[in-house]
């Protein structure tokens, strides 16, 4: 069974990070994906700001996810780097990620993942980048 049909199967059970850090499924489709998460205490850093790796997580999540989506049968992907900048702190509430697929090569794919508040003003907290290595599998 394909990984995107174990997320339409089990959801947020099909990925143990997604149970683990409470990740929802909004949407995923043609090179885009939408997760949401709830913000909690134990996610917070020793200022009482969310930790910043988890903004990179959540996008990362939001990017992998969309690749997915315009994958072939016999392909998989591996991060091969990924930047995130940070432009706004968050201490309590949700946070949405969206993931697209900037383009797609036989070897190499590119993303773009964008942290926010939901709803369609949504300010913006976050932006990711990410290359993944496109590997064929025989």
């Amino acid at each position: 069974m394909s990984y995107l049909e174990e997320i339409s199967l089990r959801g947020q059970d099909a990925n143990p990070f997604f149970r683990m850090m409470g990740i929802d499924i909004i949407s995923y489709a043609e090179g885009q994906a939408v997760l949401s998460m709830d913000v909690r205490p134990d996610m917070m850093n020793g200022d009482g700001w969310l930790q910043g790796g988890v903004y990179t997580a959540l996008a990362d999540e939001a990017m992998a996810l969309a690749l997915f989506t315009v994958l072939k049968e016999n392909e998989i992907t591996a991060t091969i780097s990924e930047t995130t900048s940070f432009y706004r702190g968050v201490q309590d509430g949700t946070i949405v990620a969206e993931g697209t697929v900037i383009r797609k090569g036989r070897r190499v794919a590119f993303t773009r993942g964008v942290v926010r508040r939901p709803g369609e003003d949504g300010e913006c907290l976050a932006e990711s980048s990410a290359s993944f290595a496109v590997i064929e599998q025989r």
